[in-house]
């Protein structure tokens, strides 16, 4: 008979809680809302952006820096991407400009340095007993991560965008540990392969 789980959640959410603990549970269990700045959205289109061109590179197909760019463009500007335009000193203007900037140096500088074997793979569920008769279920995908393939083998590069993601040229990894063991953990659980390489920070600033 299959457990039922106390509560599902996203694996991309799990990290959080070990981040603040009271906020995770407002966001994940209680519901209640996460406004977020344009910055942060800013974030989300880029991660978006250069997931279609890092999927196209896996898969064969072609898709420019510019087709990229587009898609940064409409998720940025999409009614449904909420955001509280007063919590950054930042103009839609601002934004576009700086995320093209940044997204097409990703797809022609960084990308191509990378065997990437998946992008924002499809995890199989993973029970977690927390003890109590407590089961949490991380369901979902491994959100702006992608599946790097090298001599070492497979390893995880997550990508992280934002004014904290590159500190004195190089890219921030503190803090990060909790999710990228999860995902480390989600990828071994859903291939039944190992993780042998290294985890690595790929930071978009």
């Amino acid at each position: 008979m299959e457990t039922q789980p106390s509560l599902k959640i996203r694996a991309s959410s799990w990290a959080g809680l070990f981040d603040c603990a009271y906020r995770w549970e407002g966001i994940h269990i209680l519901k209640l809302p996460n406004v977020v700045g344009l910055r942060a959205a800013l974030g989300t289109a880029i991660h978006a952006g250069s997931a279609i061109f890092d999927q196209a590179r896996i898969t064969g197909d072609t898709v420019t820096a510019n087709d990229a760019a587009g898609v940064l463009v409409d998720k940025l500007r999409d009614p449904e991407n909420e955001f509280d335009p007063s919590k950054d000193d930042l103009t839609m203007q601002e934004a576009e400009s700086a995320g093209i900037s940044l997204l097409t140096k990703y797809c022609n500088e960084v990308s191509p340095k990378y065997n990437f074997i998946a992008v924002e793979m499809e995890t199989k569920p993973l029970d977690i007993d927390c003890g109590n008769g407590t089961v949490i279920r991380l369901t979902g995908t491994m959100d702006r991560a992608r599946i790097r393939k090298s001599t070492m083998g497979v390893g995880i590069a997550d990508l992280k965008s934002g004014a904290s993601s590159v500190q004195k040229g190089v890219a921030v990894t503190k803090g990060h540990g909790a999710q990228i063991g999860t995902y480390e953990l989600l990828y071994e659980h859903t291939t039944g392969e190992a993780i042998t390489s290294d985890a690595e920070i790929i930071g978009l600033k």
